[in-house]
């Protein structure tokens, strides 16, 4: 491949990962708004937000399977253009005040950024063997984390300002079909052509990816992470509104203060692998993500929760760019793992949380996330299958060897 395409390819996946925090964060920071224009309880907006993991949840498993066959790149422009098309039908949702309209339009912006996911976890993936980088995962992941931060900050001063959150999804589903449009200029020709079996019959590869112990594991390790992170997407800044009585901008701020922790993580977090090994990162990631979660659970002062959201950003930032690139270790079958595991990351992801919300309704949100901290414990047992496969003949880092 020329190498100003790598380049392209390469800058457009970043804009991939950035747009993908940028919208999904806009909207997650605003979950407090969603609640209230619906005139919702926490017991039913968690059920609300269900609807958003079961679209993301259901495209998952055939993500992989379409991203074998039509490459990544189309995957990342068929799911932006689902999830916009999505934005506006919640916002005439919440318009009409509609549940049942704002339900169907969570299922199919779900149903788009399963597949926005998948694909751009591939694509990065393949782009990192290209250039011969196990930094660029982490970079991928804290431009997500950099998008997410703006996407939160958006949030936070439309909320101030009182505008609808029905006028700034009209506004974010623009802004997405732009992006989908320049994306498909620029990733042209990037997509990897396979050959062999995995042309021939990419279901039973990746079938047989799913009976995979060692890439099962390394998806048990990614679903904690995944669903520490996507708990405080979903619920911190509520959990701030609703536990400790702040208001929803102080809510959206701590929700910022989160995702800022993660993009530091991140872009620190290659240099971390390198010189103490993938497994150890992640453990001590697991330790720093706990205390964050209790300190959040158990505070009882919006200072001590903003220090909570900043340890817990940090603990929950190298989990899923890790695994990613754990999966990728052989090149010939890195487009099957990474779908597979990511398939588990992003169901963790999107479908732990709503159900987390039930809880909440229960016994508290405050109270709930504490579940965040038994899946947290099966991500540190299962961090040593990150270290890298025998294919590349590495038997891993030294300060993870026994």
């Amino acid at each position: 491949m020329p190498s100003t395409t790598v380049t392209g390819g390469r800058t457009a996946v970043h804009g991939a990962f950035a747009a993908n925090g940028v919208m999904y964060a806009a909207l997650v920071s605003r979950v407090p708004a969603l609640g209230a224009e619906l005139s919702l309880s926490t017991a039913e907006l968690g059920l609300l937000l269900l609807w958003l993991s079961a679209g993301a949840v259901s495209g998952l498993p055939a993500a992989g399977l379409l991203v074998q066959r039509v490459g990544g790149s189309r995957g990342v422009t068929a799911g932006i253009s689902l999830a916009a098309s999505g934005m506006l039908l919640l916002a005439i949702g919440l318009g009409i005040a509609s549940w049942s309209l704002a339900a169907a339009a969570l299922f199919l912006i779900g149903l788009g950024m399963g597949l926005w996911e998948v694909s751009m976890n591939v694509v990065g993936s393949r782009m990192a063997h290209l250039i011969g980088s196990e930094n660029l995962l982490p970079r991928l992941h804290a431009t997500l984390s950099l998008g997410t931060v703006v996407g939160a900050l958006f949030g936070a001063v439309l909320a101030s300002l009182s505008v609808p959150l029905s006028g700034q999804n009209v506004g974010m589903a623009g802004l997405l079909v732009l992006t989908a449009c320049l994306l498909t200029r620029v990733t042209r020709g990037t997509d990897a052509h396979g050959s062999g079996d995995v042309t021939r019959a990419p279901g039973r590869v990746l079938l047989a990816t799913w009976r995979e112990r060692r890439t099962l594991l390394i998806g048990i390790c990614v679903l904690g992470f995944a669903f520490a992170e996507g708990t405080a997407n979903e619920w911190i800044a509520y959990v701030l509104v609703d536990g400790y009585g702040a208001a929803e901008q102080t809510g959206a701020l701590a929700f910022a203060f989160f995702v800022a922790a993660m993009t530091a993580g991140r872009l620190a977090g290659g240099v971390l692998v390198a010189r103490f090994g993938r497994a150890n990162v992640l453990r001590f990631s697991v330790g720093l993500a706990l205390c964050g979660v209790l300190v959040v659970a158990l505070g009882s002062t919006v200072a001590w929760a903003l220090v909570g959201a900043l340890l817990w950003g940090s603990g929950a930032a190298m989990g899923f760019p890790v695994g990613i690139a754990a999966a990728g270790d052989d090149p010939a079958r890195a487009a099957a793992r990474v779908s597979v595991i990511s398939s588990l990351g992003y169901a963790a992801f999107l479908g732990g949380p709503p159900l987390l919300g039930l809880l909440g309704g229960l016994y508290g949100i405050q109270q709930a996330i504490l579940i965040v901290c038994a899946v947290l414990v099966s991500a540190f047992l299962a961090a040593g299958s990150t270290r890298r496969s025998g294919v590349t003949g590495d038997r891993g880092h030294p300060c993870e060897r026994r």
